[in-house]
């Protein structure tokens, strides 16, 4: 038997969670393309509070996010996974029943407080083997980017054809649909995986706080996302004061996710093969303050518009590929799951002052404002980046220890002795050693037969 095949319970696991989080990536990602467009018509609506909308979301991911997913090793993954879903659900509820911008802004705010990513990638831990765990997350994460495509095209369409009512009852009835996919499909772990590569470890927040490396990448993200929802803020109302309605501007994010999708896996390829990670990040940044400059000078010329939302999200695409692998790479042995949480937790701060910070400058001068700060954040942002480190080429591994090995003083020494090992943390309580390893040189199966021998 191939010991690297997954079994049937993994792939029911890794298929039944990717679309349960896509489930609900889908219906929290429609919304960006029209709320600043349809949302306007809401009672007491302003660009500021349509700001607001966008980044209160965001602001209760980021409060809740690293919580619950300490409070789901207590009180179980799928309770919490099922009771963030209804939570949801009831946000997405109260938005679809208000008149009132007020309305939209309470409901947008308790659907953020379902915060159920940390959950899902717990529970896609619980329920596989050490030696497929990578390919289920790999697919969480792709799943992740294909979604968020989706979105920006049929967000539009629905709303254009049901009115944003009825894209909020949609996004109702898809919560509702992972609380049943959670609950028929997803399988029960039968106890919880000890595996800081994917899960918190309490009181490990300093060390990795204090990780320079780490704190230009988490500033990173959070000026990446700052940039797309102050972007997402200004690009639809600005398209349609042009001329191009709001029905028609799925057909624009159509072409945009094809041809930078088209252009993330050449990208990824040339920065983790030929190792020139630190020059794909820095012309990504250099990209994304060229596309807010085109951006700013657009005026009311679509094409010139056109081509600025296509070289930003070329960029973001890659980005977005990029930024998790560096986290990884620079992350400490047995961290790398602390250093996950705080960087979403920087991610989601960044969209919440973005959609807020795009609102207010929208209404005090117009799209010309909010563009002109987004390059002023990418040249910010750019100036820390130069002072990046090449990362280091390892990959996270944890290795499961017999009883009779957790206490082995002499385990670290010999697993630090194979070729492409540059760290080496044994945590003798989890049963588990935790190594950041150059797999160009040395594989999985080499140190499981090193710690076997």
């Amino acid at each position: 038997m191939n010991d690297t095949k997954m079994t049937g319970m993994e792939l029911r696991a890794t298929w039944g969670l990717g679309t349960v989080f896509s489930l609900r990536m889908l219906g929290m990602f429609m919304v960006l393309p029209v709320l600043t467009t349809y949302g306007m018509a809401l009672q007491g609506a302003s660009e500021a509070l349509i700001g607001l909308a966008i980044g209160i979301y965001w602001l209760a991911q980021a409060v809740f996010q690293i919580p619950f997913g300490l409070v789901s090793d207590r009180v179980g993954r799928k309770p919490l996974i099922v009771g963030g879903l209804l939570i949801f659900a009831l946000g997405s509820a109260i938005a679809a029943l208000t008149d009132s911008i007020w309305g939209v802004i309470l409901g947008r705010a308790l659907q953020g407080s379902g915060a159920i990513a940390a959950a899902v990638m717990a529970l896609l831990s619980d329920l596989t083997r050490e030696q497929n765990r990578t390919k289920a997350m790999a697919f969480i994460g792709v799943s992740f980017g294909v979604t968020f495509a989706i979105a920006m095209v049929i967000g539009p369409i629905m709303t254009h054809a049901i009115g944003l009512s009825g894209l909020f009852c949609g996004i109702t009835a898809l919560s509702r649909a992972g609380v049943a996919l959670t609950l028929l499909v997803v399988p029960t772990a039968g106890a919880h995986t000890l595996n800081r590569e994917s899960g918190i470890v309490r009181g490990s927040f300093g060390k990795v706080l204090a990780n320079p490396q780490l704190l230009k990448l988490n500033v990173g993200i959070f000026c990446l996302h700052v940039m797309l929802m102050s972007s997402f803020v200004a690009l639809p109302p600005m398209m349609s004061r042009a001329g191009f309605v709001p029905g028609d501007q799925w057909k624009v994010y159509l072409v945009t996710m094809l041809v930078s999708f088209a252009a993330v896996v050449p990208a990824i390829i040339y920065a983790e093969v030929k190792r020139r990670m630190k020059r794909v990040f820095l012309g990504c940044v250099t990209l994304l303050l060229f596309a807010e400059l085109v951006l700013f000078a657009a005026g009311g010329h679509l094409w010139v518009m056109f081509a600025g939302i296509q070289l930003f999200f070329l960029a973001f695409n890659v980005m977005e590929a990029l930024l998790p692998s560096l986290i990884s790479k620079e992350s400490p042995a047995g961290y790398k799951g602390t250093a996950m949480g705080v960087y979403s937790t920087s991610q989601f701060l960044g969209v919440a002052f973005g959609g807020t910070l795009g609102g207010f400058l929208f209404q005090l001068q117009g799209a010309w404002l909010v563009f002109l700060a987004g390059a002023a954040i990418a040249l910010a942002w750019w100036l820390v980046s130069v002072t990046l480190r090449e990362p280091p080429y390892v990959s996270s591994l944890r290795i499961a220890l017999p009883d009779r090995m957790a206490a082995d003083s002499q385990l670290v020494q010999r697993l630090q002795a194979q070729p492409g090992v540059t760290e080496v943390v044994v945590v003798p309580e989890e049963r588990s050693a935790y190594v950041k390893v150059d797999t160009k040189q040395t594989n999985r199966a080499a140190l499981e037969k090193t710690v076997a021998a």
